[in-house]
């Protein structure tokens, strides 16, 4: 969010010795420190209060979970866990519509219903649907 690189907190730090002081600067940090333990022991008294009322449901509920770049990571970015095909079962030309010339099954497909996932042939690109974006 904010990028400090070591440059960057260096110039902080002595910007801090400059307005505070040498004697007021180490009380400065002492009070910065008791504030962050005191608001980290707050959330984490919120997050087990939220957690017990709750209730038994929600046990393997994680907090991190409502971090926004967690979600969109978590479900849109991280690669879901191939669930092995039936055995008998092809992605190629059989229970596909539509898309079968370029190994793609559609939403109405049976294989799309079951959940499988198809899987493109090496270097062939994804499609691409100008008007959709």
């Amino acid at each position: 969010m904010f990028d400090l690189s070591l440059s960057k907190l260096l110039v902080l730090a002595v910007l801090a010795l400059v307005v505070f002081g040498p004697n007021e600067l180490p009380k400065i940090a002492a009070q910065a420190g008791r504030a962050l333990r005191d608001l980290r022991r707050i959330a984490e008294g919120a997050k087990a209060d939220l957690k017990e009322g709750l209730g038994p449901e929600f046990q393997d509920f994680d907090f991190e979970d409502l971090n926004p770049r967690r979600f969109v990571q978590k479900h849109l970015l991280d690669e879901p866990v191939p669930t092995p095909a039936p055995a008998g079962t092809r992605l190629s030309g059989a229970g596909m519509d539509g898309a079968a010339a370029g190994g793609i099954a559609t939403m109405g497909s049976a294989s799309a219903a079951s959940g499988a996932r198809p899987v493109l042939p090496e270097g062939e690109d994804p499609p691409f649907d100008v008007e959709a974006t």
